[in-house]
């Protein structure tokens, strides 16, 4: 018996992990994620978001088996979900993961444990988690981080640049990674721009990016830096300089 959990809606801007970092999460812990059929792997490419649940659990005499319900967003408004099935029936009692892809066959899988048939399914009264969530979406590394935010600071040209508190934060930096951001394209016939992330770990643990966008949105043509604290400020500067010269 399967007692059903309700999937949360879709909040993509408050996930802790991107679809396609949830998706290689699970199939890498999966011991049968080869045998998903390659058409559902192509499909998982264009998720827009994701949730997971636990769907149903069982627990007897020190085995159990839970069993959980990952369901993606899909570009064309269609959702696609894998079950996962979790279980310490093995030899050893080590935790095992499997993946499926047709409720069907999680029910196979799951009818072949050695789990006693008396003991039901029950409902757990919180949600569980699969596993810690990653400290952080970057790769940090350790380097003369500090300087490296002053620098970008020293050559950003817009007078919106962030103030003296953020460079005083910044001051405390002992890690970063610079990325290039793409996304949302800026349409600018003859124009380059381009958007990098300077993500900073500081010392306490706080993580703050800086966004850096370099164009030649300028009369003369020439090269210029911009920076400001957020993604959605710097994209609209770019927005901004591309309009102001079309």
């Amino acid at each position: 018996m399967s007692v059903p959990y309700e999937t949360a809606a879709y909040e993509p801007a408050e996930s802790p992990e991107s679809p396609e970092e949830h998706l290689a999460r699970l199939l890498g812990r999966a011991l049968n994620s080869f045998e998903l059929p390659d058409e559902t792997i192509r499909r998982l490419d264009c998720a827009l978001a994701h949730d997971s649940s636990l769907h149903s659990a069982h627990h007897s005499a020190g085995l159990h088996r839970e069993t959980y319900r990952h369901t993606w967003l899909l570009a064309d408004g269609s959702a696609l979900t894998l079950w996962e099935l979790v279980h310490n029936t093995a030899r050893g009692r080590e935790p095992q993961h499997e993946v499926y892809a047709d409720e069907e066959e999680l029910r196979a899988a799951t009818a072949r444990l050695p789990l006693p048939p008396d003991a039901p399914d029950f409902e757990l009264p919180v949600t569980v988690q699969l596993s810690a969530i990653p400290a952080s979406r970057h790769a940090y590394a350790p380097d003369d981080s500090a300087d490296h935010a002053r620098r970008v600071l020293r050559r950003a040209e817009n007078p919106d640049r962030p103030d003296a508190a953020t460079a005083a934060l910044l001051a405390t930096a002992c890690a970063h990674q610079i990325t290039q951001a793409f996304g949302r394209p800026c349409r600018a016939a003859g124009l380059c721009f381009s958007l990098y992330e300077h993500a900073f770990l500081l010392r306490d643990g706080e993580e703050v990016s800086l966004w850096e966008v370099e164009h030649t949105a300028t009369p003369d043509g020439r090269h210029m830096c911009e920076v400001y604290v957020s993604e959605d400020a710097a994209r609209a500067a770019m927005e901004r300089r591309a309009a102001q010269l079309s």
